[in-house]
């Protein structure tokens, strides 16, 4: 397979990128990143850096005959307009979505949203009526599958942290209660890896739905590869 990777930077993407590292079956994985990987060396590892992701134009023949976007951009709406949270997480998904979707239709699009992403585009609370807006209008492009991926609360492993620092501190304080809970309810409380292979069998096998909830994640991970 190969993959498109966008947000691997991110804790989750970081996450994933090591998933796909992992795969056997993924034979090249493009990131797309504003700046240079630390600590990665695969030859299967292609980097592309693009310093202005809305601007991203899906030229040449590294875009062509992808098999599938694994889209893990993801900011805090925290203090954040309306306008600018819009932009970050709609207008930019969007534009990516379609430069992909230009060269490569046959593709799965993977987009990492959030519980409670309000699907309607009514609710009070912004972030969750843009996140749902993302979804949906990403549902209505022409990719041979689009999955989305809500996730609520996601372990990172291996030394992965958040680039959020309240993010980095709730998880120092939340981590002990949260390996607790996964205990009891892996299927509610992901780690990183576990999105990661729930992606790539998302693209091998296809998902039971459109929209994943943190159980659907879980089980779709733990399918054994093929």
């Amino acid at each position: 397979m190969r993959i498109v990777l966008i947000g691997a930077t991110g804790m989750v993407g970081e996450g994933v990128l090591r998933a796909c590292l992992k795969a056997r079956d993924v034979t090249e994985v493009i990131v797309i990143s504003r700046r240079a990987l630390q600590g990665y060396e695969d030859p299967r590892l292609k980097v592309v850096i693009t310093p202005h992701l809305e601007r991203l134009q899906a030229e040449g023949d590294v875009f062509a005959k992808v098999d599938a976007c694994f889209f893990c951009v993801g900011v805090s709406s925290f203090r954040m307009s309306e306008a600018a949270y819009h932009a970050v997480t709609y207008d930019l998904t969007l534009h990516v979505a379609q430069e992909l979707l230009r060269v490569s239709p046959a593709m799965t699009m993977v987009y990492v949203s959030g519980a409670g992403a309000d699907s309607s585009e009514q609710g009070k609370t912004m972030w969750a009526r843009i996140r749902g807006k993302t979804e949906n209008a990403l549902q209505r492009l022409p990719f041979r599958h689009v999955v989305i991926f809500r996730p609520a609360a996601i372990i990172p492993e291996d030394g992965i942290q958040s680039r959020t620092a309240v993010y980095r501190w709730m998880y120092v304080v939340l981590k002990p209660f949260l390996i607790l809970a996964r205990r009891i309810s892996p299927e509610h409380v992901l780690t990183t890896s576990v999105v990661g292979d729930a992606m790539l069998n998302a693209v091998r096998r296809g998902a039971p739905r459109s929209i994943l909830n943190p159980p659907d994640i879980y089980r779709l991970a733990i399918i054994s590869q093929a």
